[in-house]
C-alpha cells in the first residue's frame, strides 16, 4: 500500500514515471537530446522544504532502503521541487546494481549497515516542479534549462546528468561508458512535455550475443506436459563447471507446444549431468520467495544463440534473454564465459565533466 504523505506542492505522489521504449540505433534529428542512460532504480524525489519523499517507478516509497539518500537531499536541495532521476550505488569499478538491489531488505539495521559500506548517489535529469509551479507540461529542453539553474553547484551525492544534441558525441558516449557500468543512451524529444506512464521517450540500450548449453526447462504454468515455458541456459567457467546463467521464453505458444517433444529425448534424473556444481536454477532467494522454481534436467547438450543485455555479478544475465536460432553446429564445451567480451574501464566521476 503506497505511504500516504501529502506535501507542499503542486502536486503528490504518487506518479507515474515517463518512461522509454527499445529501439535498435540512436536517432537523427534536430528534435533530439540524448542523455547516457543509468543503470539504477527509477525515483521520483519530491521535496516540500521540510518534508522529503522518494518514489520508485512502481510507485512504492523508497526512502528507508536509502536513509543517507534521503538525508544528503533534504541537506542539498535549495528549494522545494519534484526531480526525476536514477538512485546509483558507485564504486571503484563504477556502477554496481547488485548492491543496489541488496539494499531492498526488510531489517532496518541491515538497510543502515550498507548505507554506510556503500553509499547511494541521486542523478537527476528532469525537473518537474519548483516552488509552487507545474512544470510538467513545458518542453523537455525548457525543464532542462530550469533544472540546470536550480541545481546550480550542487555537489555530490547528488549529479546531474550529461545531455548533448550531437548524435556522433552520444554514440561516443554508448560505446565508452559501458566500461563505467551504464547501461547505453537516451534519447528525448527537445519540445515533448511530460507524459507520466508514456514511453515516448526511447533507449538504445547494450546488446550481446552468447552461445549457451541448455541444461533444462520449467513447463508453462497451468500446462505442464503441453507446453514449455522456458529453457534453462548454462555456460562452462575456466574450471570446467557448469553454471547457470539465465533462462528464454521468448517463443510463441506453438513453438512452446513444439519444444515439449523436441527435448523430450534429453530429459535426464542423472544429477550429475549439467546444472550440479556450479549455480543451480531454482536456488532460493528472497526474490523468489515461495515460488514454485520446479525444472525438468536436460543432458547438456543442446547448445542455443540468444541474445542478452547485462551479466550481473559473475554469472547470471540481469533480464530474460532473447532465443535466436539453435546451433547444431557448436560443440557445448565451447560454450564458456570466455565468448563474453569484457569492456574497457572507465571512470565514473570524468563522465560529469564529459
Amino acid at each position: 500500500m503506497t505511504e500516504q504523505i501529502i506535501l507542499k506542492l503542486p502536486f503528490q505522489p504518487p506518479l507515474q514515471h515517463m518512461l522509454a521504449k527499445a529501439i535498435d540505433a540512436i536517432p537523427e534529428g534536430e528534435e533530439w537530446s540524448y542523455e547516457p542512460k543509468w543503470d539504477g532504480f527509477r525515483a521520483l524525489i519530491f521535496f516540500d522544504g521540510e518534508q522529503i519523499y522518494l518514489q520508485s517507478r512502481d510507485l512504492k516509497p523508497l526512502g528507508r532502503y536509502f536513509p543517507e539518500l534521503e538525508a544528503s537531499l533534504r541537506d542539498a536541495l535549495p528549494t522545494p521541487m519534484i526531480l526525476d532521476g536514477e538512485i546509483v550505488i558507485a564504486t571503484d569499478h563504477g556502477l554496481d546494481f547488485d548492491a543496489l538491489q541488496m539494499r531492498i531488505h526488510p531489517a532496518a539495521s541491515r538497510v543502515k549497515m550498507l548505507s554506510e559500506q556503500t553509499p547511494s548517489s541521486f542523478v537527476a535529469f528532469d525537473l518537474l516542479a519548483t516552488g509552487d509551479a507545474d512544470l510538467r507540461e513545458l518542453p523537455f529542453s525548457e525543464r532542462r534549462e530550469r533544472l540546470l539553474a536550480s541545481l546550480k553547484g550542487i555537489e555530490a551525492p547528488i549529479q546531474i546528468t550529461p545531455e548533448t544534441r550531437d548524435r556522433d558525441l552520444a554514440q561516443d558516449w554508448f560505446e565508452r561508458f559501458e566500461g563505467a557500468g551504464l547501461d547505453g543512451v537516451i534519447a528525448k524529444r527537445r519540445e515533448e512535455p511530460y507524459r507520466a506512464g508514456r514511453r515516448d521517450w526511447l533507449k538504445i540500450k547494450h546488446l550481446r550475443t552468447v552461445d549457451c548449453v541448455v541444461g533444462g526447462f520449467r513447463w508453462n504454468r497451468g500446462l505442464e506436459g503441453d507446453s514449455v515455458g522456458s529453457l534453462l541456459l548454462g555456460l562452462y567457467d575456466a574450471d570446467g563447471v557448469f553454471h547457470h546463467v539465465g533462462h528464454t521464453s521468448s517463443f510463441k505458444a506453438a513453438e512452446k507446444r513444439e519444444l515439449v517433444s523436441f527435448l523430450a529425448p534429453y530429459v535426464t534424473d542423472d544429477g550429475e549431468e549439467g546444472f550440479g556444481r556450479g549455480r543451480t536454477p531454482g536456488e532460493p532467494s528472497r526474490w523468489t520467495g515461495a515460488r514454485d522454481m520446479a525444472w525438468v534436467r536436460l543432458r547438456p547438450e543442446l547448445v542455443c544463440e540468444v541474445t542478452f543485455d547485462y551479466l550481473q555479478g559473475p554469472y547470471r544475465f540481469r533480464h530474460a534473454a532473447t532465443f535466436r536460432r539453435w546451433r547444431t553446429d557448436k560443440p557445448p564445451t565451447s560454450c564458456t564465459f570466455d565468448q563474453i567480451a569484457t569492456t574497457p574501464p572507465y571512470e565514473l566521476q570524468q563522465i560529469f565533466g564529459a
